[in-house]
């Protein structure tokens, strides 16, 4: 006897429970994101992408590299402490420098997450991941543009004592003649789960523009929101057509088509070599499929009887 709560019925939870587990904090499918029945594969911009910007301050600028992984959660550096890099399940993550052009001074200032599966940490909150089609989205100015968009929460900055929240918005543009890989700079950190996989794809555009361009971060009242635009042929709305497959009703008569062969083929061949038999001798059970309309005409003729006689009144009948 099985006893609840064993190692099968734990697998059998987890394989039944986990997607719905997944949905609920955000965790995004790569592979297969279906906005409005339209299906896109963005596996191919899986792994560490960064993007850097610069901000100019007269004797010292800052820069800030944000890397994202839309894929899976940022990995650990091997050789970087472990206050200088962003927590556990970060999906965005910022590492801000305050650089002195005069003297040549490079100062890591903070490191922090954008986004991410953060609900376990003190300050994070879910993911929530949400996409959306560019030409739906009330956020996107411009409805022409072919694309998606994607928003993930959960992360948060330090400041003056206080975490303020944080939010990605990603905006992928349908750009048939770009991969998505083009240009891009190396993560700032060596990412040991998403290492940059730049020299696998990605290839250098003549204009040297990268696929993966900072827009802007701005402070609001709620969060403040990290903009990124991303050029890929992947976020195209032909880039998946869709395959059509067949239901579990033709499934089913398949099976049972070839399970019924099968039977009928194999009985057939054994009756064959072991008895000798010819004819109808030769299908498995042949007697009673011989029979079979003969037992099927009585089957119907007894539930005839017993609807027509359902009608009547049981018990003895009055002398």
């Amino acid at each position: 006897m099985r006893l609840p709560g064993s190692a099968a019925d734990t697998a059998i939870l987890s394989t039944i429970l986990f997607p719905i587990f997944s949905a609920a904090i955000g965790n995004i499918d790569c592979t297969r994101v279906v906005v409005n029945k339209i299906p896109f594969n963005l596996k191919e911009l899986g792994g560490a992408r960064s993007v850097m910007h610069s901000v100019d301050l007269g004797p010292s600028r800052t820069n800030t590299t944000y890397t994202i992984d839309i894929c899976k959660p940022l990995g650990k550096a091997k050789d970087v402490n472990k206050d200088d890099q962003c927590p556990h399940g970060t999906r965005v993550c910022a590492i801000e420098h305050q650089i002195s052009d005069e003297e040549g001074k490079d100062v890591l200032m903070r490191v922090y997450p954008i986004a991410g599966e953060l609900h376990e940490q003190l300050n994070g909150k879910d993911m929530n991941a949400k996409w959306e089609l560019l030409k739906n989205s009330e956020s996107n100015d411009d409805p022409t543009e072919e694309g998606l968009l994607l928003e993930m929460n959960g992360g948060y900055k330090p400041e003056d004592g206080k975490s303020r929240p944080q939010k990605a918005v990603v905006k992928f543009l349908c750009d048939k003649s770009r991969t998505g890989l083009e240009n891009l700079p190396k993560p700032e950190n060596p990412f040991e789960e998403g290492k940059d996989k730049r020299e696998e794809g990605g290839e250098d555009k003549d204009d040297g523009s990268p696929s993966l361009q900072f827009v802007s971060y701005t402070e609001a009242n709620d969060a403040d929101v990290l903009e990124l635009k991303w050029k890929t042929k992947y976020a195209c709305e032909d880039a998946n057509p869709v395959v059509e497959h067949w239901g579990f009703f033709t499934w089913f008569l398949i099976i049972a088509f070839m399970s019924t062969a099968a039977y009928l083929i194999f009985g057939s061949w054994l009756n064959y070599n072991r008895y000798g038999a010819r004819g109808w001798d030769l299908l498995p059970h042949g007697d009673t499929l011989r029979d079979l309309p003969y037992l099927l005409k009585d089957w119907f003729r007894r539930v005839l009887n017993t609807v027509q006689g359902g009608g009547s009144r049981g018990g003895y009948a009055a002398v």
